[in-house]
């Protein structure tokens, strides 16, 4: 009685008063709009994890004790197959000095700026490998590929084994006060190849690392916003202009989408939240969510008018019978959005609370603005009878008459599709979030097949005393782990610094290859790093390998791409042999690769949870809503098996389930229910002031509200469909999953809830 009451004097203010909502409703939406000029946006993959994340806490202790590992890794092809030219040589050394030269670069590697070391006499000489290669001999560059192709420094990393392809690695110490440093990075380096192949056209290059990865986030995201926005919205126009047959009503839809996406971004932006990659979808998501409140409201206001009801009263009427079941859908839906704040990763918690922002607005204005505008607006249609839609009608004619084959064989396929779901694993390959549309990704595979990839892992090993890493044992148990570590099938690579101790060792001792081993006193060792690092060049000092008061150092295991099952192996067979080998020393091991890997399954755990919790508190407002706790329990059922049904196909299709598809089941619990509640919003309507029996309020249900849940769910599938085209894996999972579920859901809702109605819901209104 009270929403009956609410409902009225709502709809009789809006459409005896449509100047004053109008004026209202456009001062709300340009003060909230405003916030949109403060709009920031974040590229960086560290924002997909909170402050409190403990493999990022591990990561930034690392990256505070030794240099940072953010880098461009510019990789050169050449056409001829052979680096060791003296053309291409020339080329690398003019590409490692102008690589100096970029945005925030504090280190530049190559082969060509390589510290060689040799003996001459007594002394030692360190040099770089490579100078003025124009003017080398043949017996030079033949030596200098020896040395680059066996160095384990350089081979595999900076070179190939078969010197057809090397790397120039550009480490960058990025301040972190500028969203856009990897944009602008990005630029720089750019025209900076552009302008070395004008110079160079027999050379190939490719650009990855994680300054490029921060970048291809960033692209990602304008790339989709400024193709599947424009092509989302005209599906909708589309969709509206068959279904409702008004231009009117059309406009009037597409005024309300536009004006709930920029008044929930100017308050989330009001609110201090920042884009990302992922939740710069949410104008995509609002845009397909704000449409079902007006299409329902609408299809009933023109069914009216087409009976030939005065314009205000039929908006009116629309307004009585619709205002609590888009009450109820939009609530529900914004709770199963605001479940994302379980996530573990930020950009999850941003997009959900967004969204569901987004979701109430469009509900207001749905209740105020859209039927101020249809009354101030002309609206012709054409008169028709009452409950003249015969396809809705032969559907429901059709559920009724097979109800009962209809409930066995939707059970069936029910447990049979759910049967599949532990097909399904956690699994991500985050170089793998990217399409090969992007750069990063076509060149970060080039580099996974070439050299060493980016898939890395860092692990200090702290004595806890200065000039520790001097000692013998320490040393020989670092050796052994690298050594451990090579025998792992996952590892391509491994930068120890006790590579350059036994080189250092065999140059003291007249490059005798005898003494390429680990010095066996402390004090030697000692003195072979102090000789070494006076003999270094500004920028190549060895900071990236060791700390400050020399007590600790840094290896890093670099590998081919892993899923996150993989790397998580990795990981524990690594922690397994530290507990046992180095027991006597500080560990950390940590890396971008470990934290993404940790964070699909921690985020899987965590919307579990969110999810029965939006599910409980949706069942209890369900409940209260019908004021039937039977009707309440029995709208969870198509409810939950659209999501349960939706993950056994995707067992079936593909089975991996990463960061994006773990917040699926959250977001569509809030979306599924919408068709419920107006199925049974009619249903129950049709026997409580109708008196119908249950077959005839389900036929009553089909001829109101079906054309509306078909019309609606086609918009959401449309969306979730141009969302999963995305060339970010993530959002694209996240949008083809969510499609399957709500088209399960409608099928469900048409099919299955029907029967099962008929079945447990047999009393006479």
């Amino acid at each position: 009685m009270k929403n009956n009451t609410l409902s009225k004097r709502l709809g009789v203010f809006a459409v005896n008063h449509p100047w004053w909502v109008l004026l209202l409703s456009l001062i709300f939406v340009g003060i909230s709009a405003a916030g949109i000029k403060g709009l920031e946006f974040t590229n960086n993959y560290r924002v997909f994890f909170g402050e409190d994340n403990p493999q990022l806490l591990a990561f930034d202790a690392l990256q505070n004790t030794y240099s940072k590992s953010d880098n461009v890794m510019i990789l050169v092809e050449p056409k001829n197959g052979d680096i060791f030219t003296r053309e291409n040589l020339q080329a690398v050394v003019e590409l490692t000095k102008d690589s100096w030269q970029l945005p925030y670069s504090s280190r530049v590697d190559s082969i060509s700026n390589f510290q060689h070391t040799i003996a001459q006499g007594d002394d030692l000489i360190v040099a770089d490998l490579i100078s003025q290669p124009l003017a080398m001999t043949d017996e030079q560059l033949q030596y200098v590929k020896q040395v680059a192709v066996n160095e384990p420094l350089l081979k595999d990393r900076l070179i190939s084994r078969t010197g057809h392809v090397t790397g120039v690695n550009v480490t960058m110490q990025l301040p972190g006060t500028n969203p856009m440093e990897a944009m602008e990075i990005t630029v720089v380096v750019r025209q900076m190849v552009d302008a070395f192949k004008l110079k160079h056209p027999d050379l190939t290059l490719h650009l990855s690392g994680m300054v490029m990865m921060n970048n291809a986030f960033g692209e990602a995201s304008v790339k989709d916003n400024s193709t599947l926005i424009p092509l989302m919205y005209g599906i909708v126009l589309l969709v509206l202009i068959f279904c409702l047959r008004s231009f009117t009503a059309t406009m009037s839809v597409i005024l309300l989408i536009i004006f709930s996406i920029i008044t929930a971004l100017g308050l989330a932006i009001y609110a201090g939240i920042k884009l990302t990659p992922t939740s710069a979808m949410a104008p995509t998501i609002i845009l397909t969510m704000a449409v079902a409140d007006s299409v329902h409201l609408l299809v009933t206001f023109l069914h009216n008018m087409r009976l030939g009801h005065e314009k205000k009263k039929a908006m009116q009427e629309s307004l009585r019978i619709n205002f609590q079941p888009i009450v109820l859908t939009s609530v529900t839906t914004a709770i199963g959005f605001l479940s994302l704040n379980f996530s573990d990763a930020p950009p999850f918690r941003d997009l959900g609370n967004i969204v569901a922002l987004g979701v109430i607005i469009a509900l207001l204005l749905s209740v105020t603005l859209l039927p101020a505008l249809m009354t101030l607006l002309p609206v012709r249609v054409k008169l028709k009878d009452e409950l003249d839609n015969s396809a809705m009608k032969k559907l429901a004619a059709f559920v009724i008459k097979r109800r009962k084959a209809l409930l066995i064989g939707n059970t069936i396929l029910a447990l049979v599709l759910m049967s599949f779901i532990p097909r399904n694993e956690i699994n991500d390959e985050f170089v793998k979030y990217f399409d090969e549309s992007i750069e990063f990704r076509r060149a970060t595979d080039f580099l996974n097949d070439n050299l060493s990839g980016i898939y890395n892992v860092e692990i200090s090993i702290d004595t806890g005393s200065a000039g520790g890493i001097s000692e013998p044992a320490y040393l020989a148990k670092i050796e052994q782990f690298k050594l451990w570590l090579l025998q792992q099938p996952e590892v391509v690579h491994v930068n120890s610094i006790t590579d350059t101790f036994k080189r250092l060792n065999k140059n003291m001792h007249g490059d005798d290859e005898r003494w390429y081993k680990l010095p066996e006193e402390r004090e030697l060792a000692a003195q072979y790093l102090l000789l070494y690092e006076m003999s270094l060049p500004y920028g190549l000092d060895l900071n990236d390998q060791i700390n400050i008061d020399k007590s600790g150092i840094r290896v890093i295991a670099s590998m081919e791409n892993l899923s996150t099952r993989q790397m998580l192996d990795v990981e524990r067979r690594l922690h397994n042999w530290m507990d046992v080998n180095f027991s006597e020393y500080t560990i950390n091991a940590a890396s971008p690769v470990l934290m993404f890997s940790h964070i699909g399954q921690r985020n899987i755990i965590r919307m579990l949870i969110g999810s029965l919790a939006a599910l409980v508190l949706i069942s209890l407002i369900l409940i209260a809503a019908f004021r039937s706790v039977k009707l309440g329990l029995i709208s969870l059922i198509p409810n939950l098996i659209p999501a349960g049904m939706a993950f056994g196909i995707w067992g079936l299709i593909d089975g991996q389930v990463g960061l994006g598809l773990s917040v699926v089941t959250g977001m569509t619990i809030g979306i599924v229910v919408d068709d419920t509640v107006h199925f049974i919003s009619k249903y129950r309507r049709a026997k409580v002031e109708k008196g119908l029996s249950s077959e005839e309020a389900v036929r009553y249900a089909f001829s109101t509200v079906g054309v509306a849940l078909w019309v609606t769910s086609l918009v959401l599938v449309s969306g979730f469909v141009v969302l999963s085209t995305s060339s970010f894996l993530m959002n694209s999972g996240m949008g083809l999953m969510t499609a399957i579920t709500i088209a399960v859901a409608l099928i469900m809702d048409f099919l299955f809830l029907p029967p099962i109605l008929m079945t447990l819901d047999k009393k006479r209104g």
